[in-house]
């Protein structure tokens, strides 16, 4: 099956006037924003922009010929391949990147990044970092579950009307993957509302929800029929928390939380292959774990996530390849951090990990099955196919 990389491959010749930009571009868009543009990229209100390409090419000069570019733990190893043939391409390669920002404080736990592309057909495309190696961005996004703000949130509905206010008389779109796919709705309903009169859409692939009040709120009655929600069908990532109604759901190659990749995403064409729903453990781990959420106050909430962190900061370890790196010494610290933790926290925490370990291994084991299925054999009864899963 086919994927960013094939779809750049099929239709880096066309430019958006032979084929209008659609929802695989959008993805290819919330990706980019993940490269580190800083000294080679503007940011806001302080330069000229710069042509994708040579974006690119000063990128690269980074690094030694044939040099691995590490991406991280979480960040697909893909995006240097993808970011190599987007400079290639027609489609991309003239597109103008300007406003990057690259903002992280490890010790408040706050990380922020985003990227502004000239689209080419007259609109501005304002992608939104998701969740990257650090262990403070990735605090931020279990926040999500007890703060009514974030302050990534709060720095992305900020940077949108500074970019529109950079670029006056365009369209906006707005995107991102992961926890940039919940940045660019939070930063769609809070921005100014003559900025969110000039939104096209905004894009959230396998972004987290939101809060329930924040569904309720007018401006975002007023956005939501401009809202695309996009997840594969193994979805964990972005069906925690309360989500828009609609929601594409789009086939993977690959098993459990794996999918949330990107790049593991099929396409067809100008658009991605598609199904009916999520498969049905996918929406049963979903149930499970909001309903888990819910049996905590916010302020318990907040308890567990600063004491999951202290264990998990107790290693010295600022990214998770560092954890990754040396697991061995890791996890020796962070035994002896979980000790300090009073009884109902560190209870709190380990079944916490249970209900994540086990969802990631029922999503793959119903993967490896459905696969097992496609190819033809039998696991005691006749599998459905995905599209005609029962939720």
């Amino acid at each position: 099956m086919a994927n960013l990389l094939d779809y750049l491959d099929w239709r880096g010749d066309l430019t958006l006037a032979q084929a209008p930009f659609n929802e695989v571009d959008n993805l290819i868009l919330a990706e980019v924003s993940f490269v580190d543009f800083g000294g080679i990229v503007p940011p806001p209100g302080m330069g000229e922009s710069v042509p994708l390409r040579t974006a690119a090419e000063a990128f690269f000069a980074r690094f030694s010929q044939g040099e691995k570019i590490d991406m991280g733990v979480l960040v697909p190893d893909a995006i240097p391949e993808m970011l190599r043939k987007m400079a290639e391409s027609r489609r991309f390669g003239d597109m103008g990147l300007n406003c990057f920002v690259d903002w992280l404080d490890a010790e408040r736990g706050e990380q922020f990044a985003a990227l502004a592309v000239e689209t080419g057909d007259g609109r501005v495309y304002l992608s939104f970092r998701g969740t990257d190696d650090t262990l403070a961005g990735w605090k931020e996004d279990f926040d999500l579950s007890w703060l009514p703000e974030v302050p990534a949130q709060k720095k992305a509905a900020q940077y949108t009307a500074e970019v529109a206010r950079q670029y006056p008389r365009r369209r906006l779109l707005l995107g991102g993957h992961s926890k940039g796919g919940n940045l660019a709705v939070y930063a769609g309903v809070y921005c100014p509302a003559a900025v969110q009169r000039r939104i096209d859409t905004v894009w959230s692939n396998d972004g987290p929800g939101f809060r329930d009040d924040f569904l309720d709120l007018p401006q975002h009655r007023r956005l939501g029929d401009r809202i695309v929600s996009i997840v594969p069908k193994s979805s964990v990532v972005g069906m925690l928390l309360e989500h828009e109604e609609d929601y594409t759901v789009v086939d993977s190659d690959q098993l459990g939380f794996l999918q949330h990749d990107g790049f593991s995403w099929q396409v067809m064409g100008d658009h991605f292959l598609t199904l009916r729903q999520v498969t049905r453990q996918a929406h049963l781990s979903d149930l499970e774990l909001r309903a888990w959420v819910r049996t905590m106050t916010p302020e318990q909430r907040g308890k567990f996530v600063e004491a999951m962190f202290t264990v998990l900061s107790a290693s010295g370890a600022a990214t998770l390849t560092d954890l990754k790196a040396d697991s061995f010494k890791a996890v020796g610290a962070m035994v002896r951090a979980m000790k300090d933790l009073d009884k109902e926290t560190r209870d709190g925490l380990l079944k916490f990990m249970g209900l994540l370990f086990r969802s990631n291994l029922l999503l793959t084991l119903e993967g490896i099955q459905e696969e097992s299925g496609k190819r033809g054999f039998r696991w005691g009864r006749k599998r459905h196919r995905p599209e005609e899963e029962e939720a």
